[in-house]
């Protein structure tokens, strides 16, 4: 089982070799590994992450199939059965970090304060109950920043949303506040540059 620091460690390193690939044009002509398909998992991090296409969380770390249990949804917002997932991974494996990773121009957040900006009121109920979970976290941002256009709110506003999803996983659930407080839990949130492919860890990972 890998510590919270282990597994960050490890992200990071994952991270920086996702970035050089893609700086490198040598990376074209790289051979490709085999794969081996494991028969158990162990993951050493659990990922809330958007469900964003451009942002899959093991290639981001470059990890391999069973190192991350990966939970993904619009927005990277919590909600019940996003708790019920990193409790079981908590609890089943044994794995001590859970990163939120949020990205850059994230769609979800952008609805959002679009709405906050300018209501339409034609979501769907489905679409709605995602913006009324991010709103919590974006409303703050958009008083704050008064009539400014939408495109320099949002990347505080993405950034104030991965703060929110980590502050509620880790006052959401007594059996993850009891990993924190006795077990090594650790719960941070990260940043996926769309454009540079960087990932900026926040809150207390840095």
């Amino acid at each position: 089982m890998s510590s919270a620091e282990e597994a960050l460690s490890r992200l990071r390193a994952g991270n920086a070799r996702f970035v050089e690939r893609i700086e490198s044009a040598a990376s074209v002509s790289r051979e490709i590994a085999p794969v081996t398909l494991p028969r158990e998992q162990n993951p050493m991090a659990i990922v809330l992450g958007c469900a964003d296409a451009r942002v899959p969380a093991e290639l981001v770390f470059d990890q391999g199939l069973g190192d991350l249990f990966v939970i993904r949804v619009a927005g990277n917002i919590v909600a019940p059965s996003g708790i019920g997932s990193i409790e079981f991974a908590a609890s089943r494996f044994g794995t001590r970090l859970v990163v939120v990773l949020g990205h850059t121009e994230c769609g979800a957040v952008t609805a959002t304060v679009e709405e906050l900006l300018r209501p339409a009121g034609e979501q769907s109920p489905n679409l709605r109950a995602i913006v009324e979970r991010v709103r919590p976290a974006v409303a703050p941002v958009v008083e704050g920043c008064g009539h400014s256009h939408t495109d320099t709110i949002v990347p505080e506003a993405v950034r104030a949303n991965i703060h929110h999803s980590v502050a509620q996983i880790r006052k959401g659930s007594e059996i993850l506040e009891q990993l924190i407080l006795e077990d090594g839990l650790k719960i941070v949130g990260a940043e996926y540059d769309l454009a540079s492919g960087r990932v900026h860890f926040l809150d207390d990972a840095d």
